[in-house]
């Protein structure tokens, strides 16, 4: 049974919220208006009640986007989620329709889970011909600055894209567990936050080119290496890169014709990434009527 609903309907040619339910543990809040008043958009903002997400919690959201809509799908601080109590996982589940011309923006804040928390999140966005969507979908290490880095037992999340008739146009998942021989901050060296974002549809094609070109240009410099730099090696390879950049970011499209944008950044930082989505997704002002992450 789903603990949300949110239903966005053109009234009087502007985008309307006509349905909205939600129950503990989910609360959305609805703001008469975001940004400038020309703007046709929509914020909804998610909370859950006690500042968090406790073992055992299972969120199930519904979000429906109705032609040539712009709905943005925000937090108002990081998702915590906390221990795991007699071995009970918590999880969400969002589904999302998005229309014809219609723009769904989904930009939390990160999620991040304390030590020995069990986390599972999916995301399945149904689109059509000309639907265009903003994902953004990141992680913590948890709270580093108390000494804790990667210390939940298990975190999964799957976000799927789905044409008409169920057919996959971007399937992923990351899963992160605890393992025998190596643990996930082992795994994860200095890096202290992973992200992804997606762009999708013909709206956002002009941010998908400027932000595969702006990417790839900051990476080639990050990534060169002087030539007098030095690393330890092992017969395994190099254990140590003096050079090792604080934020890494790449670029692939997926689709028929490059019709979607994946890009994926491990970072030191949260801060960091932060400021890389202010502004690599600034240009989204228009749209939204402010710009994310300001």
């Amino acid at each position: 049974m789903e603990t949300g609903l949110i239903e966005v309907e053109k009234v009087r040619g502007k985008s309307t919220v006509t349905r909205c339910f939600s129950k503990y543990p989910l609360k959305f809040i609805v703001p008469s208006k975001v940004g400038s008043s020309d703007t046709d958009a929509v914020w909804v903002y998610s909370l859950s009640y006690g500042g968090g997400i406790v073992s055992g919690d299972s969120i199930s959201c519904g979000v429906t986007v109705g032609d040539g809509c712009t709905v943005a799908l925000t937090t108002q601080a990081s998702t915590k989620v906390y221990k795991s109590l007699d071995a009970k996982h918590s999880e969400q589940v969002l589904e999302a329709r998005i229309g014809k011309e219609s723009l769904l923006a989904v930009i939390p804040d990160p999620v991040t889970c304390y030590a020995a928390a069990k986390y599972c999140q999916k995301q399945v966005f149904h689109v059509v011909s000309e639907s265009n969507l903003v994902l953004v979908d990141w992680l913590t290490s948890g709270r580093h600055k108390s000494g804790e880095k990667w210390d939940f037992d298990i975190y999964k999340s799957a976000n799927h894209i789905m044409l008409e008739g169920d057919q996959p146009l971007f399937l992923d998942s990351v899963l992160l567990e605890q393992g025998c021989s190596m643990s996930i901050s082992q795994r994860m060296h200095d890096y202290q936050v992973i992200a992804m974002v997606v762009l999708l549809g013909p709206k956002l094609k002009h941010l998908q080119s400027q932000l595969q070109e702006e990417v790839k240009e900051t990476m080639s410099k990050k990534l060169r290496m002087p030539a007098s730099s030095s690393g330890h090696y092992t017969r395994n390879g190099p254990t140590y890169n003096p050079q090792r950049p604080a934020l890494i970011a790449s670029c692939s499209p997926f689709g028929p014709k490059g019709a979607g944008l994946v890009v994926r950044i491990a970072a030191v930082t949260t801060e960091s990434v932060y400021n890389f989505l202010r502004h690599h997704l600034a240009s989204l002002e228009p749209l939204l009527g402010v710009p994310p992450y300001t």
